[in-house]
């Protein structure tokens, strides 16, 4: 569905192609498959792509979702942080790709939402919509955090949620949501929410966080183990 592949775009790094896609991707989402309300959400977002300053469009997303943990479009790190487990979850995702004839390109993980939602764009809306409910309470805890921020991405998030037909107030997103937010611009305030990260997931499979254990049953990947800090490939920063 093309829906998927323009949300797909709102939510990658602003660059000047996606500027001047911003009326492609207004007239795809007037074809109706986001609830009307959430549609005309997307406005201001797509306003400020159109006509604020490419650097500050990038500045802004890189703070945001780069910078600051608690916003990563990365979905796994929400209920695998930095794991082991994290690897195998990738490459059962790959595979899944690789089964539906999509092959990655670019230097973004797999679990990244905007390559996600382009893997959606291939498949019909039922088993897509099914797929993207299995994230349902992560994207519903994204699209809380972002509102609170007053953020012109939470419409993209919430829209997103309301196509899996998942919302907040479910046990597993308000979890999420409790779970410490971070600013990126506070060191120390962020070193507590990766200290906090390390313990939240135990070394005992079964003692893990049970919110995780269920979403990753849903997405039928492996509940965390041990913990074991990984390497992160970090967005360059821009010219």
């Amino acid at each position: 569905m093309r829906t998927f592949k323009a949300l797909s775009l709102l939510l990658s790094y602003p660059g000047e192609e996606l500027r001047e896609a911003v009326p492609a991707i207004r007239a795809v989402l007037a074809e109706g498959v986001m609830p009307a309300g959430h549609a005309a959400a997307l406005d201001p977002l797509l306003d400020d792509l159109a006509r604020m300053d490419a650097y500050d469009l990038q500045e802004r997303y890189v703070l945001l979702f780069d910078r600051t943990r608690s916003l990563s479009l990365n979905l796994f790190e929400h209920v695998l942080g930095e794991s082991r487990d994290r690897g195998g979850a990738m490459v059962d995702l790959v595979e899944t790709y690789r089964a539906g004839g999509f092959e990655l390109a670019g230097p973004e993980l797999p679990d990244h939402l905007p390559v996600l939602l382009e893997f959606l764009a291939t498949r019909p809306l039922p088993e897509a919509r099914a797929i993207l409910a299995d994230a349902g309470p992560i994207l519903a805890a994204l699209a809380e955090r972002l509102r609170r921020r007053d953020s012109v991405y939470a419409p993209v998030l919430a829209g997103l949620a309301a196509i899996a037909v998942a919302g907040a107030g479910t046990a597993a997103a308000d979890a999420l949501v409790s779970a410490p937010d971070d600013d990126p611009e506070d060191l120390a305030a962020l070193d507590a929410v990766w200290e906090e990260a390390q313990v939240t997931f135990g070394p005992d499979p079964d003692a893990g966080c049970p919110v995780s254990r269920d979403i990753l049953a849903r997405m039928d990947l492996p509940p965390a183990s041990a913990r074991a800090p990984a390497s992160r490939g970090d967005r360059p920063q821009g010219d």
